[in-house]
């Protein structure tokens, strides 16, 4: 006799957590606001409830503190995760508090019996013009924050979808106007990447996430232009002034030829020698 096929997990609640690539920016819906992957990761689950509880400008002590209780009382059947870019502009940027956070996060979804997916960071660099010693600046930041997220993948034994390696993650069709957040095409491949995921961790994906936009809002030229005066402009320089000071640390450092380890050297063996459960 054959051996039975083990049955797969249905899912039927889902829940997004995280900032504003969560939230669906840069997929903007014909009658307004936003759709990202979540819509169409919940399409691929069988039509699933969503329940997406991100917001833009999130943190990841933003998701512990205020998204976490909410998705926990949900007792979701799978959470999807994507936070920490907020936390690498910013001058408190703390890797420690952000392991404790995350790790918080993930245990306690894990305890309300929910399959966990998390997202690590691509070279932003690779679609986002920047002057080099920015574009340095923010390389460690986002190596500091990867080796976190994949710290508590290891620990905790969730998926997580690399950005760095997803296939067409730096074709710039993948990014909105903005080149921060994902654009239609870049929200389906997250959801297909999620998809991905949640298969291997035993779920039900009930049909495969298309790459072939539709449903999304044709954003004019015009209309690019607008939110680069209106929003992408000074969010920058909001943002840059809270970075500069630790990117021209960076600079200093480089020329006064620092020979100390890399970030990522340095926080590898920090969450190897020091595992941090809160």
């Amino acid at each position: 006799m054959s051996e039975s096929v083990p049955a797969r997990r249905a899912v039927g609640r889902l829940v997004v957590l995280g900032d504003s690539t969560s939230v669906g920016l840069g997929d903007p819906l014909p009658g307004g606001g936003w759709r990202g992957f979540g819509p169409l990761l919940a399409d691929a689950l069988g039509g699933c409830d969503l329940t997406n509880l991100s917001r833009t400008g999130a943190r990841i002590g933003t998701v512990r503190h205020e998204q976490l209780p909410m998705a926990a009382k949900l007792r979701p059947d799978a959470a999807v995760i994507v936070a920490g870019m907020n936390d690498t502009m910013r001058s408190d940027f703390d890797p420690r508090q952000l392991r404790a956070d995350l790790d918080h996060v993930v245990a306690r979804l894990l305890d309300a019996g929910a399959v966990v997916v998390l997202a690590s960071y691509h070279d932003h660099a690779r679609v986002f013009r920047l002057p080099k010693v920015l574009r340095r600046a923010l390389r460690r930041r986002v190596d500091e924050l990867n080796a976190v997220i994949r710290s508590v993948v290891v620990e905790r034994g969730v998926g997580c979808v690399d950005l760095d390696t997803l296939p067409g993650a730096y074709d710039l069709a993948a990014w909105s106007i903005d080149r921060l957040h994902p654009s239609e095409l870049g929200h389906r491949m997250l959801a297909q990447g999620f998809a991905e995921q949640l298969t291997r961790a035993g779920c039900a994906v009930e049909s495969p996430v298309s790459l072939v936009c539709a449903g999304g809002r044709v954003v004019a030229p015009w209309q690019h232009v607008a939110w680069l005066v209106l929003k992408g402009i000074p969010w920058v320089w909001r943002r840059g002034y809270d970075f500069a000071p630790y990117a021209f640390s960076v600079l200093f450092r480089t020329a006064a030829g620092d020979s100390r380890q890399s970030s990522w050297a340095t926080w590898s063996n920090y969450s190897q020698e020091n595992s941090v459960n809160s």
